[in-house]
């Protein structure tokens, strides 16, 4: 079993318990993708939030840049101080990326191929019940599913981009990536999703879903840290003033 197969096995016990409770495998897909989701906000928060504070931070890190530009030491050294003074840790958010990849990658690799991870018979049968419009979860949705799931990864990826919530991005790098990440990985996500199991594709599209209403949420944290941080200057300068 290869290090994805291992990552799946423990998704494919959960699922197999889950339909066993519900019935539906179509429902337990759905289910499934809300727990991990659920599990995982915490793990997007942090990350979402650390790179929206290093975000931030761009103007006064070149600013420090241009400056130490011959003086790498010092320029070192001034990024450190202004990392300890805004309170910005810029390793944070690799952790949570990395527990999530972990268990995304385990639960694709799961539906993708969930024959060769479930071991209960009623679970063989089950991957090849319908869903909705979808006669066979385990053969793949020619247009609606992809069409679905491509309209909510641009809509998401759409949103953490305004929001300066794309891992990477900086206030004047990266717009080519990003506008090819942002326009082109939905154009692949539909192409990917009219070749893989409906049920994969299921998950793809309820967890983009899902992460449009985390997106609107982590926007809200951030306007909400932003009037902190001003709220704080202001208070500090009256404070300096007043002496």
């Amino acid at each position: 079993m290869n290090f994805f197969g291992i990552l799946a096995q423990p998704l494919a016990w959960l699922m197999t318990w889950l339909y066993s409770l519900i019935g539906s495998y179509g429902i337990t897909v759905v289910v499934i993708t809300i727990v991990v989701k659920g599990f995982l906000y915490p793990f997007y928060k942090k990350q979402i939030l650390s790179t929206s504070g290093m975000t931030d931070l761009q103007p006064k890190m070149q600013a420090i840049q241009r400056k130490y530009a011959n003086d790498k030491e010092t320029m070192n050294e001034k990024v450190a101080e202004l990392y300890k003074e805004e309170g910005v840790n810029p390793l944070a958010g690799c952790l949570p990326m990395v527990v999530q990849m972990i268990i995304i990658m385990g639960l694709f690799t799961l539906l993708r191929y969930p024959l060769n991870y479930v071991h209960s018979e009623q679970m063989y049968i089950a991957v090849h019940e319908s869903f909705l419009w979808i006669n066979d979860l385990a053969q793949p949705d020619p247009w609606i599913l992809p069409i679905l799931s491509g309209v909510a990864t641009f809509i998401s990826f759409y949103m953490s981009s305004q929001n300066g919530g794309m891992p990477g991005q900086t206030a004047n790098s990266g717009n080519a990536m990003m506008n090819v990440m942002k326009y082109g990985f939905p154009i692949m996500i539909i192409w990917l999703a009219k070749t893989y199991a409906a049920g994969l594709a299921t998950y793809w599209f309820i967890s983009q879903f899902i992460q449009i209403f985390y997106n609107i949420r982590f926007n809200q944290l951030r306007k909400k840290m932003a009037e902190e941080k001003m709220n704080k200057k202001k208070k500090k300068v009256r404070t300096v003033g007043g002496k």
